[in-house]
């Protein structure tokens, strides 16, 4: 509370508060005080919430629990529910793109209840960006008891439409504009989601690649091990009009439900009880369907952990022909438990894998589960359950990255960023929230938005415009966009030795027009840099740069940190933020950019 009234009051702040604007683990522990009258500045172009308006492409979707929506339990079918998800965020997606709509992908889906029968289902569907012929859909699943009036989140779920004009040809889709906060978050986001979403299977490839050849069930007793082959399933559906859109192909959802009943079928071949689904792996549609053709869906269990296994499904279509070979339109991998009467996860028996491609898909599965073990808890906890550092492997390096992108365009997205100090060109804004006292230091610079991207991506020249920053080597280039840094900066007050960080430093260019060049920082654990004595260990949670063109030569070069609370008297500097003197490390940082900025003419001139 202090440090906001000496910063809006304009009274010169002492070296260590001033300098805390950029430590990503420092923030207030005061609760935000109460605006004064006439106090509250917005920042020129902030991204605050106008007056609240319905999104045109949100759907919303209620069906009550029928007895012929359940399973033996009296629970809703997960296969039912996927049905409804399907056609919730189909009917949102045709909305924005005023033609048909198919579905391209659904991201990983995380059950975390069952729904019982006469409870009712709601489900919230809107486009929350469009690409160019796909768009991305949240769907939001909640459920509703109708005696109790008791609601409960049942799943959050991703799913990627791509729009269909005449003869299956792509329609090129107008942009989606945001209007709320929340809508310009996820719009933010849904860039990022998608890039991970593409890389995918290289995670797996890569991990596959790292990880020793010997699988798990050679490490340990395999007596009693179920053969995988018992827990085969094959089926046969045909497509008949109420399973198809009024183009003739299948509903997604509809294909997925099939799926799902083999899954089961075969999950409970081998632990001999009724599973409960908890989770859908990331997957694809490779293809249509329509209408006459007949999918065969088939299952096997890959893998069986010691309370959870994972089925593999996939589906191929064919048409009357037999001698016409079959098209291969989804794989998907489940994630299944079986619960005891109080409701824990049961152990289950293990899988002795079939040679060649079943001890192929038993350690996909192994990787898969790290992969989703990783992947659940850095993308979907919350940004205060997620530590400061995370161990660095390459399972998790993808995910990693994402996260590090999507918490500052996040912070970037949010309202009521308040102006709390101006000095000719530099501005500096302020936003309580929560937790966390963020601040954003802006100016606008007279040099390209690329070249000044490139500039403050290399943490290596950092030392050149910021006196606190010693020195970066680079430990890891784990791509062109990304780099892991070891970085020591001067002494904290107080303290008789200097500070230093592994930091993750996460770069984007612009996915369309309109989006900024992102540079994104935060902490990371590498085993091969412990913290050492002769160091005090820094952790930076969420800070960096984002670049915006004004014009062909002239840029807008915010920096924003996010900063915890409780550490504020021990803040004198932080590696991704600015130096003691705000104001003054910022005009160094300008004048850095425009002294490299004469060079590379010079050069180019030469």
């Amino acid at each position: 509370r202090c440090l906001l009234k000496m910063v809006k009051g304009n009274i010169i702040v002492p070296e260590d508060i001033l300098s805390f604007c950029c430590n990503g683990l420092q923030g207030s522990t005061s609760a935000p005080r109460a605006r004064e009258p006439g106090e509250q500045e917005e920042a020129p172009g902030a991204m605050a919430s106008p007056p609240a308006a319905h999104n045109p492409t949100e759907v919303q979707m209620s069906q009550l629990v029928l007895p012929c929506h359940t399973n033996h339990r009296g629970e809703l079918s997960t296969g039912q529910l996927l049905k409804w998800i399907d056609t919730a965020a189909c009917l949102s997606a045709e909305r924005h793109a005023g033609c048909p709509c198919v579905t391209a992908s659904m991201d990983d889906i995380y059950f975390e209840h069952t729904i019982s029968v006469g409870q009712v289902v709601n489900i919230k569907a809107k486009v929350n960006r469009a690409f160019n012929s796909s768009m991305e859909v949240g769907i939001q699943v909640s459920y509703e008891d109708l005696c109790s009036g008791k609601h409960c989140s049942i799943c959050k779920a991703y799913a990627t439409f791509v729009a269909q004009g005449p003869l299956g040809s792509k329609v090129r889709l107008e942009p989606l504009i945001p209007q709320t906060e929340e809508e310009k978050i996820e719009y933010s986001i849904a860039a990022e989601r998608r890039r991970m979403r593409l890389v995918h299977k290289d995670t797996l490839k890569d991990l596959l690649t790292s990880s020793p050849q010997e699988t798990e069930l050679e490490t340990r007793d395999g007596s009693g091990a179920v053969p995988a082959e018992r827990t085969r399933v094959e089926s046969v559906e045909l497509v008949l009009p109420p399973h198809a859109n009024h183009q003739g192909n299948t509903f997604g959802g509809q294909i997925m439900a099939w799926m799902e009943n083999v899954a089961t079928i075969a999950a409970s071949r081998l632990c001999h009880a009724h599973p409960t689904l908890r989770a859908i792996e990331m997957f694809h549609f490779r293809g249509p369907s329509q209408v006459g053709d007949r999918l065969v869906l088939k299952a096997i269990v890959n893998n069986a952990f010691k309370n959870s296994m994972e089925v593999g499904v996939c589906a191929e279509a064919y048409g009357q022909e037999m001698s016409v070979s079959r098209r291969h339109i989804n794989s998907a991998f489940m994630t299944f438990v079986v619960l005891d009467q109080q409701g824990q996860p049961r152990t289950l028996p293990m899988v002795a894998p079939e040679p060649g491609d079943g001890e192929r898909r038993y350690r996909e599965a192994s990787a898969r589960k790290k992969i989703r073990l990783d992947r659940k808890y850095v993308v979907s906890c919350k940004q205060t359950e997620v530590p400061l550092s995370v161990p660095w492997d390459q399972s998790n390096k993808v995910y990693l990255s994402y996260n590090n992108v999507s918490a500052l365009k996040m912070l970037v997205a949010k309202a009521n960023w308040v102006l709390a100090r101006e000095k000719e060109k530099v501005r500096m804004y302020t936003l309580e929230e929560d937790k966390f006292l963020s601040f954003r230091i802006e100016m606008s610079v007279c040099i390209p938005a690329s070249r000044a991207f490139s500039l403050l991506s290399n943490l290596r020249r950092r030392h050149e415009w910021d006196s606190h920053y010693v020195s970066a080597e680079l430990v890891q280039k784990v791509d062109d966009d990304d780099m892991i840094y070891h970085v020591v900066s001067q002494k904290l007050r107080n303290e008789n030795k200097p500070q230093d960080f592994v930091i993750l430093a996460s770069r984007r260019k612009p996915c369309s027009k309109g989006d900024p060049y992102v540079v994104a920082f935060r902490s990371v654990t590498l085993p091969t840099h412990p913290a050492r004595a002769e160091f005090t260990r820094g952790e930076t949670l969420c800070s960096g740069f984002c670049i915006w063109p004004e014009s062909q030569e002239m840029s807008k070069v915010a920096y924003y940190n996010q900063a915890m609370p409780g550490y504020l008297t021990y803040v004198t500097t932080n590696v991704a933020g600015l130096s003691s003197d705000i104001c003054s490390t910022f005009e160094a940082c300008e004048k850095f950019l425009l002294k490299n900025k004469e060079d590379l003419i010079s050069r180019l001139q030469d």
